[in-house]
Parts: structure tokens; C-alpha cells; sequence
């Protein structure tokens, strides 16, 4: 049996819209409960973040803001070692977490981040704060496919902050 032409286009571009829907909804923490959004690829952006972070949070990224609260201190201005929480939105409906690497100036930090890119580990990824206060709410990310800034602006809440960790 033969598919016509008409419903592989079809199919195509229904793909072509979906996927980034998909890729970008990849940062489900697990154990949360919450299946929509879920990815199951290699890598999240939860788990990573928890691993390569002082930040012991669980859950969808999203909600790793209000987990946080009485447990960490959050911030509007970033520092080496942060967890930058994305809100959940169309585009990322779990939102998503990374590890501030490198602050740059006060609009500029590198992260380092999973599955922003599906199924990989970013590293000194570029973050920019377009925020109007610059107060972290409203970012740009790099996109390694097309070697600038990403266009979508994403809304962000801010910073969660590792335990101080004195030495001896």
C-alpha cells in the first residue's frame, strides 16, 4: 500500500512543528508525577543540573524555584555555581535549569547546561539577561546550531544559590 505525496507533506510538516515542541519540552526532573513534558533521552537538564550543581532540588526545572524556598537563597544577580531556573512555558512546558559557569558582566553569563540542545551537554553556553531591570527575568540563550544567540526571549526567575560550603 502506497502513501500519496499529499500525506507525507502533511505528515512532514506536522513533524517540522512538533519537533521543537518535543525538544524544548525536555527538562522533566522525574519522580515529579508530571507526564506531559516528560523527555526520556539520555540526558535532562534536572538531573544534570542536581549532579554538577550544590543544588539537591528534584522535580520538573520549573519547579525547582519554588522547591527552593527556605531552603536556598534566590537571587537576581548571578554568581559562579548558581542554578538558573527557567520558567515553564509553551515552548519549555517543564522549564529548564542550568549551572552558571562563568559570570561574564552583569548581562552575560556561560552555563553549562543538558539537553537545551536534545540529547546533549552545553558547555560555556552563552546567557544573556534582556531583562528591562536587569533583573534575570527575561533571557536569550545560545544556540550551537546557528553559532549566535538564540531569538526566542524566555522568561526566567532567577538564581538559586549553592549552600556556602566553607573549608578548612
Amino acid at each position: 500500500m502506497s502513501v500519496g505525496w499529499r500525506a507525507v507533506v502533511f505528515l512532514f510538516g506536522r513533524a517540522c512543528v512538533l519537533l521543537p515542541l518535543l525538544v524544548l519540552a525536555a527538562c522533566a526532573g522525574g519522580g515529579s508525577g508530571r507526564v506531559s513534558g516528560s523527555w526520556n533521552g539520555p540526558v535532562q537538564c534536572a538531573p544534570y543540573a542536581r549532579e554538577h550543581s550544590a543544588v539537591n532540588l528534584r522535580g520538573d526545572a520549573a519547579l525547582w524555584w519554588n522547591g527552593s524556598r527556605g531552603i536556598y537563597t534566590r537571587s537576581s544577580v548571578p554568581h559562579e555555581g548558581d542554578v538558573l531556573v527557567f520558567r515553564a512555558t509553551r515552548r519549555l512546558p517543564s522549564g529548564h535549569v542550568s549551572v552558571v559557569r562563568q559570570v561574564r558582566n552583569r548581562r552575560l553569563v556561560l552555563v553549562d547546561h543538558a539537553n537545551w540542545e536534545p540529547g546533549r551537554v552545553t558547555r560555556a553556553a552563552p546567557v544573556v539577561d534582556v531583562s528591562p531591570h536587569n533583573d534575570w527575568t527575561r533571557v536569550r540563550v545560545w544556540w550551537a546550531p546557528s553559532r549566535r544567540l538564540g531569538k526566542t526571549v524566555y522568561p526566567a526567575y532567577g538564581f538559586i544559590e549553592p549552600p556556602w560550603q566553607g573549608g578548612s
